[in-house]
């Protein structure tokens, strides 16, 4: 039986992870939404057109069908969800919000699980970033408000620290860029702060999974290994797959700190979240962080071939 499913954003990163691996699923009917920034041109895609925050644009842009599923990456705030679902044409079954695991307040406990309190305001500690987790909740909020309201049923997932193909953030690639370019890699001593991932595979896949599935109906999940990760371990794990000793220079977070060094994870909490309540639902077996962190160095690599050659031709 087929899925119509209607992506909101699905150009970058996350979302375009998930248009591969959908279309590698029988009877995928995948319809992807945003402004066209970056055409995905896929076989087995209809692309379309439009700003999520202009009314008129989700209307006219997007056809009216029988939604098994819309999934929505790019919801930011209380109003790009309203927008959104308020001026959707047609029927939509299920709703899937992408939120994150940043809606969390801190806690000393660990690891965080979806019944931990979040976030009743901004963060200033965070600097730009500020609003981002807090405006994440009101989005949920928001999206129950409105998923009650309309008849639609709702899942909400919280991913942790995503890497993989196509990431834009500097996280991964701040590892791989000192590599390729002969550099120290930074490690915080005492190296304390614990991390998990998730490979943006395996989200993908656990997406899919969540899509039409009575069980994950009303629920939240969050998103993440259960692997622990800490900066000693991402270069051990370099280390392993390239087959050579990994130059690091081992700074105290003071020093750390003062230098302002543009390091991708904390280096004084950490960031451990409990994702067995959807790995269990599923019986889903997260790739070793060995084997995703491998696969995307292998695409990091091709891609500055790539930049390289490109470059030569000019």
């Amino acid at each position: 039986m087929s899925k119509q499913v209607l992506v909101i954003g699905g150009s970058y990163f996350c979302g375009r992870v998930f248009v591969e691996e959908a279309l590698k699923m029988p009877g995928a009917e995948i319809h992807v939404f945003n402004r066209g920034k970056l055409p995905l041109r896929m076989d087995g895609v209809t692309e379309h057109v439009g700003d999520r925050e202009l009314a008129g644009q989700v209307r006219d842009a997007i056809p009216a069908r029988e939604w098994d599923a819309v999934v929505d990456f790019c919801a930011y705030t209380p109003a790009h969800v309203e927008t959104l679902l308020d001026n959707l044409r047609g029927t939509v079954r299920q709703y899937l919000l992408i939120s994150t695991t940043t809606v969390y307040r801190k806690t000393g406990r660990r690891p965080v699980d979806e019944n931990a309190p979040t976030l009743d305001g901004p963060q200033p500690e965070l600097g730009e970033y500020a609003d981002y987790g807090y405006q994440k909740c009101l989005a949920e909020q928001s999206a129950r408000r409105a998923c009650e309201r309309l008849g639609i049923v709702l899942t909400v997932l919280r991913p942790a620290i995503v890497y993989g193909y196509y990431n834009y953030a500097p996280r991964e690639t701040y590892f791989f860029d000192r590599l390729r370019h002969r550099e120290p890699i930074v490690v915080p001593e005492p190296d304390t702060s614990v991390f998990n991932f998730i490979w943006v595979v395996d989200m993908a896949r656990l997406l899919w999974q969540c899509i039409g599935e009575p069980r994950a109906f009303g629920e939240t999940f969050n998103l993440a290994s259960g692997e622990p990760v800490s900066y000693a371990r991402i270069v051990e794990v370099l280390s392993e797959i390239t087959g050579k000793a990994v130059n690091t220079l081992r700074l105290a977070p003071a020093e750390i700190a003062r230098s302002n060094l543009p390091l991708p994870f904390p280096i004084d909490e950490d960031l451990v979240y409990d994702g067995t309540k959807i790995d269990r639902l599923f019986d889903f077996a997260h790739t070793p962080f060995r084997n995703g962190l491998r696969e995307t160095l292998k695409y990091y690599l091709a891609v500055k071939r790539h930049e390289a050659a490109a470059a030569g031709e000019r």
